[in-house]
């Protein structure tokens, strides 16, 4: 079984590692009501049913999906969505931008500071253009303790998402990263990326000048 990466007051912070690129999934669950949010259904539908099921051990309530969630259009972040979507009924949300390159239908297009309210817990989209056009990251706000953010291929440990060598995707993202996320937000914020292993804020924000510099 896994265990939470997050045990907060109100909900709790799964996630698991699925396919070759080591695309992180993520399921937050309401301790109170059971109500779920999976981000990024990349690929593996079974390993992430099994998420669903460990994490049904963190509230008295039945477990239940209400919406999913892609980050952003590229194909290793859809893999499993069609699957998973028929799996458990929910609905799904991405970037707006990004609905068209998506199959799997999106059922709410997200715009930059639209929020999400779930029975006890509540989520904010902040679009960040550059890696995709509707690349979003998603923000909960724990009323008592720091802040965490789902960033996609948006933001890692070290640095951005891939541009592609593209000077105008790149000014765009480190834009939208600077002002949206780093102006806005604390050091203690929690970053949860689209793969690999978390970071904080305050241990990247030393970094940013040295990322504009260097164009990546």
């Amino acid at each position: 079984m896994t265990q939470p990466l997050h045990d907060l007051s109100e909900l709790t912070i799964r996630s698991i590692a699925v396919s070759e690129m080591d695309n992180n999934v993520y399921v937050l669950t309401s301790k109170s009501s059971g109500a779920q949010v999976v981000i990024d259904a990349a690929d593996d539908a079974a390993a992430i049913l099994g998420l669903l099921a460990d994490a049904q051990e963190d509230t008295d309530a039945e477990a239940r999906v209400a919406l999913v969630i892609t980050t952003h259009s590229h194909w290793d972040h859809v893999r499993a969505l069609a699957e998973f979507v028929e799996a458990v009924k929910a609905r799904t949300a991405a970037g707006v931008d990004d609905v068209a390159d998506i199959a799997v239908p999106t059922d709410v297009p997200l715009r930059h500071g639209d929020v999400g309210f779930f029975e006890g817990f509540e989520l904010e989209a902040i679009h960040l253009r550059g890696h995709t056009p509707g690349s979003i990251a998603i923000l909960y706000q724990d009323p008592h303790g720091p802040a965490h953010l789902f960033t996609g291929d948006s933001l890692f440990p070290g640095g951005l998402g891939n541009t592609q060598g593209d000077s105008g995707r790149f000014a765009s993202l480190y834009d939208d990263v600077a002002t949206r996320v780093f102006d806005r937000l604390p050091d203690d914020t929690v970053v949860h990326p689209g793969h690999g292993k978390g970071t904080t804020l305050g241990a990247e924000r030393g970094s940013l000048g040295d990322w504009k510099q260097r164009g990546w």
